[in-house]
């Protein structure tokens, strides 16, 4: 889609589910063959993206299912304790950005609030500390990325709905676009491209949920 000028692209998945060892390494996999497939019909020559990293502002999200490498018991004194940081070194997805391994380039806001799965439905405990279920390490499984220019995150958080064992996150943006004015549109009809100077910039906010 496009806002003005800019080329945007939404992207929504659900990569591969697990807390084996080699589960990240498969959900890795996943964004590269999601990256390899995916492919928008345009006209040629009409400066449409045919990828997706061919769009200028990009915004993956969804439930990435990237896990906490730490025992159900150490995740949650460090969850008990609010120590985010700590929490975060151990976090599947914060590892594979640092070797390059998966969305290599993309940005993330900082995680400042509670792994968002697993919980017991319409609970605010975590599947497992009823000592009669299947333990799930708490993670953040759900995750909101950005890429590209002129993008600024103003806000993420996650809310408190209970409405399934994931907890929904959501991020505010403040994005630049390029828009033309009226009078350059009207020149543009009249001379060559070469003759538009610089374009104008606008600023435009959105909020996104996943």
């Amino acid at each position: 889609m496009s806002v003005y000028q800019t080329l945007f692209c939404f992207v929504c998945t659900h990569l591969t589910s697990g807390d084996k060892d080699g589960d990240a390494v498969k959900r890795n996999a996943n964004v590269h063959e999601i990256h390899r497939r995916t492919h928008f019909n345009t006209e040629p020559g009409g400066g449409l993206a045919k990828c997706i990293n061919d769009h200028e502002r990009i915004i993956w999200m969804g439930d990435l299912n990237y896990r906490i490498n730490l025992s159900y018991e150490e995740t949650l004194e460090l969850i008990s304790k609010k120590d985010w940081p700590k929490l975060i070194e151990s976090d599947q997805l914060t590892r594979e950005f640092r070797k390059g391994c998966a969305f290599d380039g993309w940005s993330e806001g900082i995680l400042k609030f509670p792994p968002t799965y697993k919980y017991e439905r319409d609970s605010d405990k975590y599947h497992g500390e009823d000592p009669r279920a299947v333990r799930r390490t708490p993670a953040w499984c759900d995750r909101i990325l950005s890429s590209g220019k002129g993008m600024r995150l103003l806000r993420y958080r996650r809310c408190e709905l209970r409405l399934s064992d994931h907890r929904p996150v959501t991020a505010t943006y403040m994005v630049e676009v390029e828009v033309f004015s009226a009078r350059k549109l009207q020149r543009a009809l009249t001379y060559t491209d070469a003759e538009i100077e610089n374009e104008e910039v606008v600023t435009h906010s959105f909020h996104l949920t996943e």
